[in-house]
């Protein structure tokens, strides 16, 4: 008999922790590895920084969830309205440190994919939305459900509601998980400028019954 995986909305308190979870999750991430290179002095630190600071700006100004007793994986979410990360926010949740934190080039990289990726999503996604920014699950608790835990009370909330959601993705292995939860390409190709492969995927909204 599987045991239901729990979920609980994330405290100010388990934004450090999450944000080290995150960090083993997308130590592997392409677009991880491009704005940061394996073996790039300091990555395991600078990595974890910018996590934390995923982490703190979902708890801000979105929905962050996380599995209950303790954190093995958050989903964060921004809220219709407010899926663009804007520099008053930003600067107020401490990402305008990311040049001194990464060195400018790495910081350069992170503009350029988030620049691109901010121009499809405006594109693909106009109408009020949840935003998946982050969904990342501890190395050793991948493949076990925590994931599709994590996203479902959200997903249940945009049906009730009766608005999509949308997210990006630059795993080849995740998009099939997203299609199981109801998303669907809207958009794929490589990030410019060097950067990785990038699918954007939308849920559409459920009729309000």
């Amino acid at each position: 008999m599987t045991t239901a995986i729990q979920t609980t909305t994330m405290t100010r308190d388990q934004i450090a922790e999450s944000g080290a979870v995150l960090a083993r999750a997308f130590d592997d991430d392409p677009l991880l590895t491009y704005i940061l290179p394996e073996g790039s002095p300091g990555r395991e630190a600078k990595l974890q920084w910018f996590m934390t600071q995923g982490a703190k700006y979902g708890h801000n100004y979105g929905e962050v969830h996380t599995t209950a007793t303790k954190v093995e994986g958050n989903a964060v979410w921004l809220p219709p309205g407010a899926t663009k990360l804007t520099v008053p926010r930003m600067a107020r949740n401490g990402l305008l440190m990311a040049p001194l934190k990464f060195g400018f080039g790495a910081f350069n990289r992170f503009l350029n994919a988030m620049n691109f990726m901010e121009k499809i999503h405006h594109d693909k996604a106009p109408e009020p939305h949840w935003y998946l920014m982050i969904l990342g699950v501890d190395p050793p608790r991948q493949g076990q459900g925590v994931g599709g835990a994590l996203v479902q009370p959200m997903l249940t909330r945009a049906d009730t509601e009766g608005l999509p959601c949308y997210l990006e993705t630059n795993k080849t292995k995740n998009v099939p998980f997203y299609q199981k939860h109801g998303f669907e390409i809207v958009s794929e190709g490589d990030i410019p400028k060097g950067g990785p492969y990038a699918w954007t995927m939308k849920r559409p909204a459920k009729a309000r019954g």
